[in-house]
């Protein structure tokens, strides 16, 4: 069972107030592992990108996340494998849009999962991919069943971080996770992990042999939600993928994190885009690209703002449902509970209830 290790924790309060989406110097390390290990040098491949050679070297150094994700793009293709030579078998390049293809048809995301796991089972065998629900929660387990060859570290956070973003594209929307277990000890570039994954985001004690398996938490009715994408979405998804996947559902994403901001700082007033717009001193159609190239919307940021506050006051305080509602701008404690039920799939107070160990009646 994986313990949790808080002694990030410091640091990724850091990590969440940087203002342009950047990636850690550790992930950059993990994505060359492969190509590191097959050939060593890997100088080229980082000028290419615009990444200095000194990354390799420095745990403080940061890199914009768009040289990330062309050095992504790069190392599958120098390699002609989508999984950058970290497992037996390579991905050949064209693997992801396959996937994509076979779950871009799927009627919900509990189906998409399924044939992510099927398709991933034919391809990659050597982590075991698979989903099951108990009650309220599903849990995404991932399992090493074969040694691999480079580390597991990266290996790991880039398939979690694979089918996740993949799964928020399907249904146009966050999907949140509400914790996952790593099988290691934090690594150095923990803090991201809340930026990438979830804030509780738990490691190994250091003197922990642990097991093989990740384990991602989350609400059981996400799994019922509709896939939204058509073959001209796809079309578009594809261009720069997959390195295109590290760009989104981040938490620190400048526009999205400036809009979050104005509205946080507006409640209980509920500005429209355009109103946000004139704040941001931008027009409302270069806001909407903005946030449109960040993967995102206005209105699902400001639904996302009000359900992750709702969620945080029924679980921390016993504020009334009317009081709560008011202060995240909705007229009444009626819309409050509908948009609730909207966003999670129960009401607020067998949410609270649930959150606070109590047993739920009815």
């Amino acid at each position: 069972m994986t313990k949790p290790d808080s002694r990030f924790a410091p640091a990724a309060a850091r990590a969440l107030g940087h203002t342009r989406a950047s990636v850690a110097a550790g992930f950059v390390r993990g994505i060359l592992a492969g190509v590191v290990a097959r050939r060593g040098d890997v100088q080229e491949l980082l000028a290419r990108a615009g990444i200095a050679g000194e990354v390799l070297a420095d745990d403080g150094m940061r890199i914009p996340v768009e040289r990330y994700a062309a050095l992504y793009n790069q190392i599958n293709a120098e390699l002609d494998d989508e999984g950058f030579g970290l497992f037996s078998v390579p991905l050949r390049v064209g693997s992801f849009e396959l996937l994509c293809r076979a779950v871009s048809s799927a009627p919900t995301l509990a189906v998409a999962l399924e044939r992510c796991a099927r398709f991933l089972r034919v391809l990659l065998p050597d982590i075991a991919v698979s989903v099951d629900c108990e009650g309220e929660q599903c849990r995404l387990v991932l399992r090493e069943v074969a040694p691999l060859p480079v580390g597991r570290v990266f290996a790991f956070e880039w398939l979690l971080r694979l089918l996740h973003g993949l799964a928020c594209w399907l249904v146009g929307r966050a999907v949140a996770l509400d914790s996952v277990s790593f099988p290691y000890p934090a690594p150095a570039h923990a803090a991201d992990y809340a930026l990438i994954y979830t804030e509780d985001s738990r490691f190994l004690a250091p003197d922990d042999d642990g097991d093989d398996t990740l384990v991602a938490s989350f609400a059981a009715n996400l799994l019922e939600l509709p896939v939204r994408r058509d073959e001209a979405a796809l079309a578009e998804f594809l261009v720069g993928a997959p390195g295109r996947l590290t760009t989104l559902y981040r938490r620190d994403r400048e526009m999205v994190a400036r809009v979050r901001d104005c509205l946080r700082t507006t409640l209980p007033q509920s500005p429209t885009l355009a109103g946000v717009a004139r704040a941001l001193h931008l027009s409302p159609r270069t806001l909407h690209r903005r946030l449109e190239d960040e993967g995102s919307s206005f209105q699902a940021i400001k639904d996302a703002l009000r359900r992750d506050l709702a969620i945080s006051r029924l679980a921390k305080t016993r504020q009334p449902l009317t009081v709560i509602a008011a202060d995240l701008g909705f007229a009444d404690a009626s819309a409050f509970y509908r948009a609730f039920v909207g966003w999670t799939g129960e009401a607020p107070t067998h949410y609270r209830r649930r959150a606070r160990g109590a047993p739920a009646s009815g």
